[in-house]
This record gives C-alpha cells, sequence and structure tokens, in this order.
C-alpha cells in the first residue's frame, strides 16, 4: 500500500479541528468543533433533529448524551439548504459567521478599527464564549448574548444605568431555534422582580425582591446546593446562581411554551429533570385568579381563592373577588396580616421608611389597598434601608405558598367592622376547640386506665 503523502496527513489532521480556541488563521468549518478544555461543552455546527435544511452554529453539553443547546448565535438566520458554513476570527477582532457564497448570517460587533494580533475566541468549561486580546482583556462574551438558557456564573442584569436589560428568550418550537414570543428578565418598571412575558404581555411574575442577598437551595435526591446572589455594580444590580462542586450539570431555561425550568442532569435516568418550575400550578399564571383573588398553592389541589374580607365576584374567578364590606374614606380602618403570600404586582416603592412609616404612608391614602414592608438593612445597596411596597386600588396575582415558604407578610386594609367579625368568630371559636381538646385528652387518659387490669399479690 502506497503511503499517503505528508501534506495529506496534515490535511486531515487539519480537517476536523477540535480545541477550544478559534484564531485569525484557524477557522472553523462545517465538521469542526470547539471542545473546551475540561470537555464539558462544545461548539460548532448542528441541524435540529425534524430540519434537514437549516444549520446553526451553538454551543452544547459535550458530555450530556441527549443533544441539549445552550446557546445559538444565528437563531433567527440559519444557513439554508445544506450550504456548508464558516466561522471565522475577522482581522478586527470579530466573530463572522458566512455561507458557502460568502453572505454573512451573523457577526459580533466589536468596533476595532485597526487589526489585532493574537486575538482568540475561546470556549471555556463555563459554555462562555468569549473573545480575548492579546493582553487577556475580554472585548465580548456569549454571557451576554443568552438565549433561552442561563448557566451557573452567568450573570443577569436586574437594573443598569442605560437601562438595557437582556432576556432569555425561548425557542419558537422543540426543533426551531428562531426567537418566540416568550421572553423572560427584569421588569423594565422595577428591579424587583422577574417576569415571564408572552409578547407585551405578562404571562408569570416572581415575588418582590426582599433584600435578600443571598438564597440557598438545597435538593436532597441528589444532595446538590445552588446558591442565587444578588451582586450591586455602581448602583446595577445582577443576579447569578452557583452550584456547589460535584453537582449533575445544571441549567435554567425557558421552553418553548413559556414554562421557566430549573434542570438538572440525571445520570441514572440519562434525562434531564425539572425540580422548579413557573408557572406551576396552572393558577399562577399572572392574574389568574383576578383582582383580590390568590392562587392557593397551600391546598392539596392549587386553586383560587379569595382574600380574607372578600367574596367571589361572580360563578367563577374571571372577574376576580369583590369587598364583603366597602372601605369608609376618613373612617378607622385596620389591616388584617396575611401570611406567606407572594405580594401583588402594581406596587409603589417607598424608600427608607420604618414599619410603623409604611402602615402611615397606606392608612393616610383612601385608595390604599394594603402594603408590605422588607428591611433591607443587610441589602446590597447602601442608600435604600428599607423596602415599603404600596398598593392603589385593585390587587392582582397573588398566591400563597406551602408552609409560607418563600412568601412575606401582606398587610390588607380591611373596614373594621369587618375585621371585628373575624376577631369575633376566632373568639367563639378558639374557646369551643380548646374545650373539645380538653374533653378528649380527659376521655383519651379515662380510657387508658380502665384498660388497666388489677394485678394481685401473692
Amino acid at each position: 500500500m502506497t503511503p499517503l503523502p505528508v501534506f495529506v496527513l496534515l490535511s486531515l489532521v487539519c480537517f476536523c479541528i477540535s480545541d477550544d480556541r478559534l484564531t485569525t488563521a484557524k477557522p472553523l468549518n462545517a465538521r469542526d468543533k470547539l471542545v473546551s478544555s475540561g470537555g464539558v461543552f462544545a461548539l460548532g455546527f448542528f441541524t435540529p433533529a425534524n430540519s434537514t435544511a437549516d444549520t446553526y452554529i451553538g454551543i452544547w453539553y459535550n458530555k450530556v448524551p441527549q443533544p441539549t443547546y445552550v446557546w445559538v448565535a444565528n437563531r433567527d438566520n440559519p444557513i439554508k439548504n445544506g450550504s456548508p458554513g464558516k466561522l471565522v476570527m475577522s482581522s478586527n477582532s470579530d466573530l463572522v459567521l458566512s455561507d458557502s457564497q460568502g453572505r454573512t448570517l451573523w457577526t459580533t460587533t466589536n468596533n476595532f478599527t485597526s487589526a489585532t494580533t493574537g486575538t482568540a475566541a475561546i470556549l471555556f468549561d463555563s459554555g462562555n464564549l468569549v473573545i480575548q486580546l492579546p493582553n487577556g482583556k475580554h472585548i465580548w462574551q456569549s454571557f451576554d448574548y443568552p438565549t433561552d438558557t442561563a448557566l451557573p456564573d452567568m450573570v443577569l442584569p436586574l437594573s443598569t444605568n442605560d437601562g438595557i436589560l437582556r432576556r432569555l428568550v425561548a425557542w419558537k418550537g422543540p426543533d426551531d431555534p428562531a426567537t418566540s414570543d416568550y421572553s423572560m428578565g427584569a421588569d423594565s418598571s422595577s428591579d424587583l422582580q422577574v417576569v415571564i412575558w408572552n409578547g407585551t404581555r405578562p404571562y408569570w411574575r416572581s415575588s418582590p425582591w426582599d433584600g435578600s442577598l443571598v438564597s440557598a437551595l438545597y435538593q436532597s435526591i441528589t444532595g446538590f446546593i445552588v446558591t442565587e446572589t444578588i451582586v450591586d455594580r455602581g448602583g446595577e444590580l445582577y443576579m447569578t446562581f452557583t452550584v456547589s462542586e460535584g453537582s449533575p450539570s445544571m441549567r435554567m431555561m425557558l421552553d418553548y411554551k413559556g414554562t421557566f425550568k430549573f434542570l438538572a442532569w440525571n445520570s441514572n435516568s440519562s434525562s434531564w429533570e425539572a425540580f422548579i418550575e413557573h408557572p406551576s400550578p396552572i393558577c399562577e399564571r399572572y392574574a389568574y385568579c383576578g383582582p383580590f383573588g390568590y392562587c392557593d398553592a397551600a391546598e392539596p389541589v392549587p386553586k383560587c381563592n379569595c382574600l380574607s374580607g372578600f367574596e367571589p365576584d361572580g360563578v367563577n374567578f374571571s372577574r376576580g373577588c369583590r369587598r364583603k364590606e366597602d372601605l369608609k374614606c376618613g373612617k378607622d380602618n385596620n389591616f388584617s396580616t396575611l401570611r406567606g403570600m407572594k405580594t401583588p404586582d402594581k406596587f409603589l416603592y417607598v424608600r427608607n421608611r420604618s414599619f410603623d412609616q409604611c402602615t402611615e404612608e397606606c392608612r393616610r391614602s383612601c385608595s390604599c389597598s394594603a402594603y408590605a414592608y422588607a428591611d433591607l438593612k443587610n441589602g446590597s445597596r447602601a442608600a435604600d434601608q428599607s423596602r415599603c411596597l404600596i398598593w392603589l386600588g385593585g390587587l392582582v396575582d397573588m398566591a400563597k405558598f406551602r408552609d409560607g415558604g418563600g412568601g412575606e407578610d401582606l398587610y390588607l386594609r380591611l373596614a373594621s367592622s369587618t375585621v371585628d367579625k373575624e376577631i369575633n368568630v376566632l373568639k367563639i371559636i378558639l374557646p369551643i376547640v380548646a374545650s373539645l381538646l380538653i374533653l378528649a385528652s380527659i376521655c383519651l387518659v379515662w380510657i387508658c386506665k380502665s384498660r388497666v387490669m388489677p394485678v394481685s399479690v401473692r
């Protein structure tokens, strides 16, 4: 057999690169891929399962047997008709994706006017693709331009000085990476909460931020710990999450149905398992229970209920709930404490008030329906010592958490007579319940004694 010439062998070696970086001298061709130094992630060209014509360039888990794409560059501009694509590093330090006809389908925009020798695009084990200058400076990273997925150590902006808030945007379908109507990110009207939108309409909303800088979730089945951290960088708020060492592959994603999922890879079942989902149950969807109604997750089967002092406004909850007794402006109204609540949307944020001052802010306004308070002295913003939220008019998009977990106290304004009636009912019920418990205890002791047989001593 005639040995192959050396130049042919070299061309075969270069035909399918698999290191972690791309340079001006080393483009990425159709059959090439970059692999992060630890082999965790790969970047290359892919075609979705049910598509034979469209090709994309993206990042996926290299060691997970189920194809799982965490970032797509040209999601709305695929390479058509099976045409081979090429990803190159330009002389101006930009990544440029083009098809076989030389048409540019996607590019970064670093606005470098002069050529820079030695610039490289590097894929890290975090799943972040970074353009790095010879001096080590990062001038672009894929983490700043997410698609539908957030990975550990990715920084998600909650508020920025320039007002630009990037969102996760779901795929259009299970095999279609194109942008859909579902997106998720910080509420542009308030940096206190995260929202899933369907187009321009809210679909789900998180609880407002209560000032906690760090929160942790322990997953008992696998034993891993997820830590969420809020960071203040010069007045800008960011959220990031980390996982404990030895944890399985984990990711947050917004699926094509508009459901936010926190997923962990289960190597035993070779599948992704969700341990957090929103909205779930169905009554957790935005304003599903109407004004003054709330999704009661404390029930065995979560359902809509009315707040204390309210009743359904119709045969179902399409119109929410109405007061049993109207508030009278100028009269002495009282507040009922509702514990473990996801507080409503559309609040007025009053800064740096004590609890009593927050109460008074609501009491002196005839249109105030409720308020909530949180101490931010251990929070990230030195200027904000407290968080006083005031609601004027109707209360929408509330929930009651099981066992009070994740919720806070909501102080609901009610007519004094309504509160008095509730107190009177408790005054009647509590003594009755206490008497029944005492009677049951006496009966139990008597039954136990009657079952003890006398023992004769000889």
